[in-house]
């Protein structure tokens, strides 16, 4: 129960008389002050108005509790063998099995000697058992009890993070294991980043007292108690640990954002793992595990990982082309495979949209080729000072998009991405005067082009609000109040909304008959969606598969961006995690027609691949 300040104050004033002469300062920090009237000499204190401080809970957006401060039950196991397994697994209620792949998991790496100090969490239920029956049936074992902060979901790692007090055996395994590479896997989440919100703090009162405890003014400023405050994300929990059965063991990421708030529903970076497992005493050989494996999962791969998008980027370059009046929504360009290769057999492009529908690899070469090679009447003489000027102003456009530099999202870490300048080809072709053949990949989101996935997915917001955005955010609420005020603020790309518009109708095209992700419309359950596919060319080893895209069409509750690494194309393994996620959020439930897709995805992810 907290009590007032001012109730905190005059008591412990009232005090400070009969303890002056023989307690010490709390914590005194400054010389004592003499008074140049009296000559009296005045003793500065800091004393703690001593209530307790209560770390705030994190809740979902429907304010189901998912982390908050417990009791933890730790049963030591005796370091000195033998153990009898057999009879501690009839103590808990454990197979041997079990007991064998908690113990190997507490390990901090196979083979680890016996001995070393193992420490099992258990339930209130198991801890009861052990305080009954221990003596008897398995002497030397200690049950521990301690506050510590429990999840009550395995879902969300890289949302939720964790306590740096809580993960030292962490810190310290990761500094062991990786090195130069522990500052890319260090992700405290919310915790780490709302930690002082969450922990709260202690008022101090701050009084020069005299020989006999009267005060005299204070030394400092008095501060107030302030209580640790509740966190109420944006994220669903239902929905997040739905994504993270899609996405399962695979390498990528899924971010999905409500466009109108900027509010993130769920956000997963794969592969996934259970979130207690970087501070839980009794996964040390778990986290060596993750700390070591190839896929590194451990990355928080939506905001620390910039990579090229692929076509789905011809949704920034259609519109930038758009307002630089380099092409029209009629704007009709052929099939000219001697320019860029197309995958895609289709009919000939005659508009934006059927561009964006078939994803014509030509077709956005030449309206890139329209925005960098377009020469202004002061420039007619200078057409390498055009290419220059229209690349730069391209990448203004483009940066307006939230690119090339950090959103600002509630995580403590977040990767940039990329555009490139005229001078960094300048640099790069070791000349001033390269051409648009040397840097044409910009038409189709490869090359230079790095964004991340929360980039990618506040593009699809973009687009689905025509042409502004709220900084994606995790938290949307601090105690009583709202999200930080920094994410209340709308940001406006420098495109008109009239261009945006033009981009819909072939965007929604591309999940009709005909179109690159026709396989995932949900128009049987009446859901129009609006999508772009993207398969990313990967020199060393299987392409990427990438998706973006929001729904409904006409009135966007949900956008989604997919990245799947080494999955092929994008309409084939990235469109349908996307638009399931979708159909999750608006119906909360899939429909029977794709409940085996469903189940296919699903194992898929299980298996990695």
């Amino acid at each position: 129960m907290r009590i007032a300040y001012t109730r905190w104050k005059n008591g412990l004033l009232a005090l400070l008389a009969a303890l002056a002469a023989c307690s010490t300062p709390d914590s005194p920090t400054g010389a004592p002050t003499k008074d140049p009237t009296t000559g009296e000499v005045y003793t500065p204190r800091r004393v703690v108005i001593a209530d307790t401080l209560y770390r705030g809970r994190i809740l979902d957006r429907n304010d189901s509790v998912l982390v908050a401060t417990r009791l933890q039950y730790l049963l030591k196991l005796p370091t000195r063998p033998p153990l009898d397994t057999l009879a501690l697994g009839l103590l808990l209620g454990w197979d041997s099995t079990t007991v064998r792949r908690r113990i190997a998991e507490a390990l901090p790496y196979p083979g680890a000697r016996p001995g070393y100090p193992v420490q099992l969490r258990l339930t209130k239920k198991e801890a009861e058992r052990i305080r009954r029956d221990s003596s008897a049936t398995v002497p030397r074992l200690t049950l521990v009890q301690r506050e510590a902060r429990t999840y009550t979901t395995p879902a969300g790692a890289a949302v939720l993070g964790y306590r740096s007090a809580e993960a030292q055996p962490f810190f310290r395994q990761a500094q062991r294991y990786r090195r130069g590479r522990f500052y890319r896997l260090r992700n405290g989440g919310v915790e780490a980043y709302y930690n002082g919100l969450l922990t709260g703090r202690h008022g101090y009162l701050h009084p020069l007292l005299d020989k006999k405890g009267q005060q005299h003014g204070t030394w400092a400023k008095d501060t107030t108690f302030q209580q640790g405050q509740d966190l109420h994300l944006t994220i669903d929990a239902k929905l997040q640990a739905y994504a993270e059965k899609l996405m399962g063991n695979r390498r990528g990421y899924l971010v999905a954002l409500d466009p109108r708030t900027g509010e993130i529903l769920a956000y997963v970076s794969a592969p996934v793992y259970p979130v207690a497992t970087l501070t839980a005493p009794d996964q040390a050989g778990v986290r060596a595990e993750l700390l070591e494996h190839e896929n590194m999962p451990l990355l928080n791969r939506p905001a620390m990982l910039a990579n090229p998008p692929g076509s789905v980027f011809k949704l920034v370059n259609a519109a930038i082309a758009l307002q630089m009046q380099a092409i029209t929504p009629a704007t009709g360009f052929h099939c000219d495979q001697s320019l860029v290769s197309c995958v895609h057999y289709h009919k000939p492009a005659k508009s934006l949209t059927a561009g964006l529908k078939y994803s014509c690899n030509p077709y956005f070469y030449q309206v890139m080729q329209n925005v960098i090679n377009q020469v202004p009447d002061s420039l007619v003489a200078d057409t390498v000072a055009a290419r220059h000027a229209n690349l730069a102003q391209w990448r203004r456009y483009a940066r307006s998009f939230g690119l090339d530099s950090a959103l600002g999202v509630d995580l403590p870490r977040e990767a940039p991405g990329f555009l490139p300048t005229p001078a960094y080809y300048d640099k790069a072709r070791r000349t001033r005067n390269w051409t648009y053949r040397s840097i044409y990949s910009l038409s189709i989101g490869q090359g230079e082009i790095n964004l991340t996935g929360l980039q990618m997915a506040n593009m699809a917001a973009i687009v689905a609000n025509r042409g502004w955005y709220y900084a994606p955010h995790l938290v949307r609420g601090i105690g009583q109040n709202g999200p930080l005020a920094r994410f209340s603020q709308k940001h406006r790309t420098l495109i008109d909304s009239t261009h945006f518009a033009a981009l819909i109708p072939g965007m929604v095209a591309v999940m009709q008959r005909g179109g690159t992700a026709d396989a995932s419309s949900l128009a049987d359950v009446g859901i129009t969606v609006a999508g772009k596919t993207g398969t990313v060319e990967n020199d060393e080893g299987d392409d990427h598969a990438a998706f973006v895209g929001f729904a409904p069409a006409d009135n966007p509750k949900i956008a989604v961006a997919v990245y799947l690494e080494n999955a092929g194309f994008g309409a084939t393994a990235a469109a349908p995690c996307a638009v399931m996620v979708m159909e999750k959020h608006l119906r909360g439930y899939i429909a029977p027609k794709r409940k085996r897709w469903e189940k296919r995805i699903q194992n898929r992810a299980k298996n990695g691949y």
